[in-house]
């Protein structure tokens, strides 16, 4: 998925204000097309334009069949392709071909059916649009699509007429303890597509200097965890080494739906951590859980090489893979 972007709720803001406003979405891509399927490109009836649908490429002839679209008050579907030569300009080895949903707000996309992808967005809760492309139903669901949602897969169903747009929740990582170790974790899981957040009570450790314009939760653990939520875009890693930092976050996390839950500590240092869980009354289902000792087995040393493992090991867990 594309870094969380505003263009539903840009749109909506636009609709509302009187300006007018379509969709442009990606549904279907060819080649090596330089955005993903779902990628979106908002347009305001007076030529104002958020997002994109190919880096540059087509952008000006979208927006031109947005403003008549919404003229007329229908929907489009175009299709482009994208030459070697503007493919290559925007960093691809060649080009393709993108086809692209054009939707005017109100006269085509319903506001409300809008106002309910931006609401859900807003309360990071997941879900899909469905837009059948030749009867023209929507419908936005929070259920069904479990391996659309699951790798943030947009695209078409099987009839080839019904595209499902995912709208899942930014992916956040919460790492406990400004450790060097997550020094190198927290910008590369930046790069990756996560949102993270850095809870250190210990002043010393979690400044400014040593993660210059991150954000730094000064509370204890589980009142942080308590504030931020755990929800099942939200990936937690435990790097204090010590249990009065890391069980506390536990607790909060074995009851929670995170989808990755990884502690720093050998083998010796798990099992006593299994103990004392257990005399917690944690049962041994949720303890599995509990990615211990924390990254993927790839003979990794020092934080740098560690915190690849780490991010691998999220992503593994995220995407159903090893």
């Amino acid at each position: 998925m594309d870094r969380f972007d505003d263009c539903p709720e840009t749109a909506l803001h636009w609709h509302r204000n009187g300006r007018g406003a379509v969709l442009a979405t990606v549904v279907e891509t060819w080649g090596s097309a330089p955005r993903r399927v779902g990628a979106q490109l908002a347009i305001s009836g007076d030529g104002h334009m958020r997002g994109s649908v190919s880096g540059g490429c087509v952008e000006g002839a979208v927006i031109l069949e947005a403003q008549d679209a919404l003229e007329k008050g229908e929907m489009r579907l175009l299709e482009y392709g994208v030459s070697d030569d503007d493919a290559f300009a925007v960093g691809l080895a060649c080009g393709g071909t993108i086809r692209v949903l054009v939707e005017p707000v109100g006269a085509v996309l319903p506001e409300n059916v809008l106002d309910q992808i931006v609401a859900a967005r807003a309360a990071r809760q997941a879900v899909a649009y469905e837009v059948n492309t030749e009867s023209g139903a929507r419908r936005v669901v929070s259920t069904g699509h479990a391996d659309r949602f699951r790798l943030d897969r947009s695209g078409f169903e099987e009839d080839g007429h019904t595209f499902v747009a995912i709208h899942n929740p930014p992916l956040r990582l919460i790492v406990v303890g400004a450790v060097h170790i997550a020094q190198a974790l927290v910008p590369m899981a930046r790069i990756a597509g996560f949102d993270p957040v850095v809870v250190e009570p210990r002043a010393a450790f979690g400044s400014e200097a040593r993660f210059p314009r991150e954000t730094i939760v000064e509370d204890w653990p589980d009142e942080a965890l308590d504030k931020l939520g755990l929800d099942a875009r939200t990936a937690l890693v435990l790097l204090t080494h010590d249990p009065k930092l890391d069980d506390p976050a536990l607790h909060r996390a074995l009851v929670s739906d995170a989808f990755y839950i990884g502690a720093l500590g050998s083998k010796r240092t798990h099992a006593k951590r299994v103990d004392r869980l257990t005399a917690d009354g944690f049962s041994p289902q949720q303890i599995a859980r509990i990615k211990a000792p924390v990254g993927l087995d790839i003979g990794a040393s020092g934080p740098a090489e560690i915190a690849v493992s780490v991010l691998a090991q999220m992503i593994a867990q995220l995407r159903g893979g090893a």
